[in-house]
């Protein structure tokens, strides 16, 4: 896994991903990545400085089988 700026890139040989990360400049949870919401049961509610951004994933194909037998 590799983490570069506001992105966190992982790769393997299934799959690409570039998965987004809180900004360390966010003037709303500073770097956080959100805040809890007071209440009986309190919750994490995500910053949109890194829960709105997409997650971009790209699927590599298999590589194909090799045949049991020969051609011939």
């Amino acid at each position: 896994m590799l983490t570069v700026g506001h992105w966190r890139l992982h790769a393997d040989w299934h799959r690409i991903e570039l998965t987004p990360r809180p900004r360390r400049s966010c003037p709303d949870c500073r770097g956080a990545g959100g805040w809890w919401v007071g209440g009986v049961n309190p919750e994490m509610e995500a910053c949109g400085c890194w829960a709105d951004r997409p997650e971009l994933r790209v699927r590599l194909l298999p590589a194909p089988a090799w045949p049991d037998e020969p051609p011939f």
